[in-house]
């Protein structure tokens, strides 16, 4: 079965709709074209489809709300592993229906047994380790540290040079100095 012609009937309607911001599936489906139609009726057209610049804007806004997203989480783990945490040395109690006569009794320790505390100190660290991993720790210090310090030093270099006039000598080891004095 041979293709229908192009019109120009289906070209202004190309035109108006590519205006409207629709994209060119949205067209195909509004005159009843294939998306590759719509295509070839657009570059014949001048016109694109090419939204780069919006995708890549909407893709930063995406991962910048899921950041924030996993970072509000990993603070919940965190609340849940401090409140865990205060359950190990807090009063407990314990309770349970038995017996024949299906009783009820409860005892209130001064603490969780050891199978509680074990218990707990596994929901701790899985909050833990779920938080660190939404949102790993930054080891910003030590660059941090370097940085200051390599400013300070410049900064001391530059005020000797300033009141020295130059750049000061540099050190040598007493053992170096012992050594150019053999040769």
């Amino acid at each position: 079965m041979a293709a229908r012609p192009l019109t120009d009937k289906d070209r202004a309607a190309v035109k108006r709709l590519h205006a409207q911001n629709k994209s060119r599936n949205d067209i195909a489906r509004a005159i009843n074209r294939s998306p590759s139609t719509v295509s070839k009726i657009a570059r014949e057209l001048g016109l694109s489809f090419e939204r780069g610049h919006e995708v890549e804007a909407a893709t930063r806004a995406r991962k910048a709300d899921l950041a924030a997203r996993r970072a509000a989480f990993a603070e919940r783990l965190q609340d849940i592993a401090e409140r865990e945490a205060d359950k190990m040395s807090a009063p407990t109690l314990y309770w349970e229906w038995g017996g024949k006569d299906h009783t009820y009794a409860q005892k209130l320790a001064d603490e969780p047994t050891p199978a509680d505390r074990r218990a707990i100190m596994s929901t701790i660290a899985t909050a833990v380790d779920r938080s660190l991993k939404l949102v790993p720790p930054k080891d910003d210090g030590a660059a941090e540290s370097r940085s200051v310090i390599g400013d300070l030093m410049a900064g001391l270099a530059a005020n000797y040079a300033a009141r020295h006039g130059g750049p000061p000598a540099e050190y040598k080891e007493p053992e170096a100095a012992a050594d150019d004095d053999d040769t």
